[in-house]
């Protein structure tokens, strides 16, 4: 068994360590300034003795080295390929946890913007329900002040009848008066005496209900007099209101001015935060890319570039590395077996066992897979008919023979599922794929298994996602899972137990 390759780590030669020089200068400053400086050297010696003095190929900031190879399109210029690893694996890192760090930023941000909306809704919502107050109040003070003109004009109508009973009454009391002051000759002299007594009575009457008249006319101004003054006061009273509510309502839109303003900042931060988090992620998929290359292997790998292969393939597609290299140990034990067929008859689809040449039937199903398996051959200057793919395993239903074989590569693709993923894979390493590339094969599995709910990195999601890699197949996934358990406590400890030495390296 071998152990996973470490990372390389910074040559010793390339330190300069100053402890000697530095304790010889402090001397000679001791004896040149005694005691003035004895503090301040003791103080440099201490922090300075045994800290090295980093060589000038390995200064600088990390953030310009990975923008610089980033932008680069010749790798890790002046770096050998282990110190390219090792900065790329840095800046993939960094790159990470800067768009992990971006990520918190944007969701804050958009809490922010929801607040803000929320807020403004809400100052929307009052404005809308002041104006309604407003307009009722408004339209109340209209309806007072028509009341209001018509009280005054009935005041003025009472008005004018007391004035016309008070005349009656003057007149009726004058009549009185003249027939009172009348001689009693001329009563006499002018007909019968009841006459002169009926007309008195008459008079009498008139004037007492001309009298009532007038009380209740005066009565009536004064109780529409009342009224007026009454509705005079609700009027100043919705005035104000009215004033008041204005007063609020220029507050309150005054305050959703401002939430504008600060949501109209907050989302050009939020867009901002946005472009940033997707520079970041070109930068660090082109720094995986590099990565990717620079780990990648064409060969069966040892344990340890597996596990390496698999660090960088699961974290580009967002998959647990474990897992992915347990599927890769259960299809071609870790590359180690890529098929042993080979096609011979594209028409049939027959091929023949690469051991013994025996004729094996069902090795690829000639409407799918055979013309993309020629042509991902063709393109990667293979020989379609010299080059390994898996073995039918015989299958029947109702005597005939079930399943195909076909399979490519380290991850067991069929051709026209590799053509499915072979435009983004394109993307991902910046070249074309090659399924019987290991780290190609690693990253086409990374990414089927993503899209079959293995990002989850639940033992419930990775076993559905291996099950369906598999056909819908429980006992392979069984199989991943264990695999997958072995594999963690290995990069979790880096040993393994016997039961998980057998099962992932057969020894």
């Amino acid at each position: 068994m071998r152990s996973p390759k470490k990372q390389s780590q910074p040559l010793k030669k390339n330190n300069i360590y100053l402890k000697p020089a530095l304790a010889r200068a402090g001397f000679c400053l001791y004896n040149k300034h005694r005691m003035k400086n004895k503090f301040l050297i003791l103080i440099m010696l201490f922090l300075l003795a045994d800290l090295p003095v980093v060589a000038l190929a390995q200064a600088g900031d990390l953030e310009s080295q990975c923008a610089a190879v980033s932008s680069s399109t010749s790798g890790c210029p002046g770096l050998n390929e282990a110190d390219c690893k090792v900065l790329l694996k840095k800046c993939s890192d960094y790159y990470d946890q800067l768009s992990s760090q971006l990520e918190m930023d944007l969701t804050k941000t958009s809490q922010q913007k929801n607040t803000l909306a929320s807020q403004i809704a809400g100052l929307k919502n009052k404005i809308s329900g002041l104006e309604a107050q407003i307009n009722q109040s408004t339209v109340m003070v209209k309806d007072l002040n028509l009341q209001i003109a018509d009280t005054e004009d009935s005041i003025d109508k009472t008005s004018s009848d007391i004035t016309d009973s008070e005349n009656q009454v003057k007149n009726i009391l004058r009549a009185v008066y003249q027939e009172d002051q009348k001689p009693s000759f001329m009563i006499l002299l002018e007909g019968d005496l009841s006459d002169f007594f009926s007309n008195i009575a008459y008079l009498e009457g008139l004037n007492s209900k001309v009298s009532g008249l007038l009380q209740s006319t005066k009565d009536l101004k004064t109780y529409l007099e009342n009224q007026q003054v009454k509705m005079t006061g609700n009027v100043d009273q919705l005035q104000k209101t009215i004033a008041w509510q204005t007063l609020q309502k220029k507050e309150n839109e005054q305050a959703k001015k401002e939430q504008d303003t600060y949501l109209k900042l907050t989302e050009t931060q939020y867009q901002k935060q946005l472009a940033d988090k997707q520079a970041v992620e070109q930068k660090s998929a082109k720094i995986k890319a590099m990565l990717f290359q620079v780990v990648g292997v064409s060969k069966a790998p040892t344990f340890g570039e597996a596990i390496e292969v698999a660090k960088v393939a699961a974290n580009m597609v967002g998959i647990r590395p474990a897992f992915l290299l347990a599927v890769i140990s259960q299809e071609s034990a870790l590359g180690r077996n890529v098929g042993q067929c080979y096609l011979v008859d594209p028409v049939t689809g027959a091929g023949k066992k690469i051991s013994t040449g025996a004729s094996v039937i069902h090795i690829m199903k000639p409407s799918r897979d055979v013309p993309p398996f020629i042509a991902i051959t063709t393109a990667l200057g293979k020989n379609p008919y010299t080059t390994p793919v898996s073995c039918w395993i015989p299958s029947y239903v109702k005597g005939q023979p079930y399943g195909w074989g076909g399979a490519m590569g380290p991850a067991q693709f069929i051709a026209s599922t590799w053509n499915i993923y072979a435009g983004r894979l394109q993307n991902l390493l910046g070249r074309t794929a090659d399924p019987w590339v290991f780290s190609d094969a690693v990253t086409a599995s990374g990414l089927y298994l993503s899209e079959l709910g293995a990002k989850g990195q639940t033992t419930a999601t990775e076993s559905s996602a291996a099950s369906r890699y598999y056909g819908g197949s429980s006992s392979y996934a069984r199989s991943v899972l264990n695999r997958a358990t072995c594999i963690q406590s290995f990069i979790d400890s880096g040993a393994f137990s016997s039961y998980c030495q057998s099962l992932i390296l057969g020894t």
